[in-house]
């Protein structure tokens, strides 16, 4: 008798001079080895692996082995039961992570960055280069964009150290000693903050001597607004979100990137409380059940800082209202925009979302959202206890309140400067900057960084604050002011600030992804074509997703209206 039929497909009985299919020893994809799986566990510790924590694990692996290995990669991914594509999607997207594949040399021992960024490059950025990279062959010397210490061009960094106002010696000594970790700054500790009256204001919201609505009126009637550069009236933003359906998050905004900023930096090296006060007071207000500080990887003190007074505020019992989280960037500029932080936050690439759902609404891990920036929560306290006349009372040429400018450039004493809202850059430098140095004479400034546009010296008497510069195709932003004098280009000024807007585009746009990178093209070449730039600034401006591309074209066209002899 015959067999009977089999079904669906027949079994294959071989072949002559066929050799049967192989079974392969291993799965599909990268493996991971065992020393691999051990050393990445090591550094995890114990208990389920968070996707939240991805950025923090991947700080993790790199400041151990001064790198991210595809061996590791491939163990983060099986801990946290994710794929290798997802990983490295997140790593390559950091300039801060070196990530080396199979094959690759890891880099070396030692890292030398360099700040190119405008103040650095007006201070001899350049030179410095040069220099280092001939007196360290053997070191990888890289440039770097603004690392937030814009009064002490120009700046490099060594692992966590940097050397300020420096130079190749300094540089070239400080490699050879091995210092890579960060100076402690000189700041007011807790016990030193408390004993000045520190955190009277906070018991006595949290003890119901306060309500919060009275503290909300306060910061209205002073007209504070959102001092990270976008002015949102803070009491406001602090009612919509406490509007929202519970749970609410709140997201702290420290990582200011923004070349000619370092306000942010200086507060917290030097009062840290003031603004942690201020932190638990609104986290309080609108009700926030956990906190997220977001801190630059350039601000390793900073990061330290927070770290030990946190915890010493958790000790006391001054933050039981709402959970503390420290989470540290890595390296990118679009960061911070207040949505590409929070997709950084979540673990994830930071690309900015689009809007509407606003974070208020839909922010952190999906939740309303109490999104600040450092300077707004640090002038919170002594608006409340002052009285808002304190602050409103402040300013010139009709504006209300105080402004921290970020000054650098051609000024003889750069810093942080306190000043009245409204005030001129004429009446900055002079009152508060020793005046030009000897030899230079006023021709230009960035009234808000990078992206604030570049304003000539005949308006120089403009007032400085929000809304007021816009008729001249400019912004305030963050207050970054850096000063130029008749030894510069704006030719050469606007392009270092178009090829830093390239380098941190995150590309998810094509209008700033591929604009930015055509403009420095354009702007290179020896005369500009400057129909195309204006149209490229345009399609930029109306079509990109994010403050990035919509600003870029900014040092363009104030190139083009102002500065047309440099052309």
């Amino acid at each position: 008798m015959s067999s009977p039929p089999t079904r669906g497909r027949p079994r294959r009985t071989g072949h002559p001079g066929r050799s049967a299919r192989k079974t392969r020893a291993t799965p599909k994809g990268r493996q991971v080895t065992e020393e691999a799986r051990a050393e990445v566990r090591a550094l995890l510790g114990d208990g389920a692996p968070r996707r939240d924590l991805l950025i923090e694990y991947l700080h993790l692996i790199q400041d151990r082995h001064n790198c991210l290995s595809a061996a590791h990669l491939a163990a983060l991914a099986e801990a946290m039961k994710l794929s290798m594509t997802e990983v490295y999607e997140v790593a390559s997207f950091y300039a801060h992570f070196d990530i080396v594949m199979e094959g690759e040399d890891p880099p070396p021992a030692q890292t030398i960055r360099v700040c190119d960024s405008i103040a650095c490059q007006l201070a001899g950025a350049e030179e410095l280069l040069r220099a280092v990279r001939d007196g360290a062959p053997n070191a990888r010397v890289l440039r770097a964009p603004c690392m937030g210490r814009c009064e002490h061009a120009p700046v490099a960094a060594l692992g966590k150290h940097h050397v300020c106002a420096a130079d190749a010696e300094r540089v070239l000594a400080a490699l050879k000693s091995g210092r890579a970790e960060a100076e402690m700054p000189d700041y007011a500790g807790f016990d030193t903050y408390r004993k000045a009256g520190g955190y009277r204001l906070l018991g006595e919201c949290i003890g119901g001597k306060r309500d919060a609505e009275s503290v909300m009126a306060a910061l209205d009637a002073a007209g504070l607004r959102g001092l990270g550069g976008a002015g949102f009236p803070a009491g406001r933003k602090w009612r919509i979100v406490r509007g929202y359906d519970a749970p609410r998050l709140m997201a702290v905004n420290a990582d200011e990137g923004e070349p000619g900023t370092f306000k942010d930096r200086f507060y917290l090296e030097s009062d840290p409380h003031r603004f942690i006060e201020g932190m638990l007071i609104a986290a309080w207000a609108a009700g926030c059940e956990k906190t997220y500080l977001y801190v630059r990887d350039e601000y390793p003190a900073v990061r330290e800082i927070l770290r030990a007074e946190l915890e010493r505020a958790r000790e006391a019992g001054l933050a039981a209202h709402t959970e503390l989280h420290l989470r540290r960037g890595a390296g990118a500029y679009i960061c911070g925009e207040e949505s590409a932080m929070i997709e950084s936050i979540e673990g994830k690439r930071g690309l900015p979302r689009n809007r509407p759902p606003f974070v208020a609404e839909v922010g952190l891990f999906g939740r309303p959202t109490l999104e600040h920036n450092v300077e707004t929560l640090f002038w919170v306290r002594d608006i409340v206890e002052k009285g808002a006349e304190w602050f409103a009372g402040a300013g010139r040429r009709g504006r209300s309140g105080l402004r921290s400018f970020s000054v650098s450039g051609r000024v003889k004493n750069p810093g942080v400067k306190l000043a009245d809202a409204g005030i001129s850059l004429r009446e900055l430098i002079d009152e508060h900057c020793g005046g030009m140095p000897d030899g230079h004479t006023l021709k230009a400034y960035l009234p808000g960084g990078a992206s604030g546009g570049i304003l000539p010296a005949s308006l120089a008497d403009a007032p400085l604050d929000f809304d007021t510069l816009q008729e001249h195709g400019c912004f305030i932003g963050s207050a970054a002011v850096v000063v130029f004098s008749q030894h510069d280009n704006m030719r050469e000024v606007a392009l270092n600030l178009m090829k830093f807007f390239e380098d941190e585009s995150c590309g998810q746009c094509t209008p700033c992804r591929a604009g930015t990178e055509k403009a420095v093209k354009l702007m290179s070449k020896p005369k500009w074509d400057t129909e195309l730039l204006g149209e490229l600034s345009e399609v930029m401006a109306d079509a990109s997703i994010c403050g990035l591309g919509q600003a870029a074209g900014n040092p363009i066209n104030c190139v083009l209206k102002y500065f047309p002899e440099d052309l």
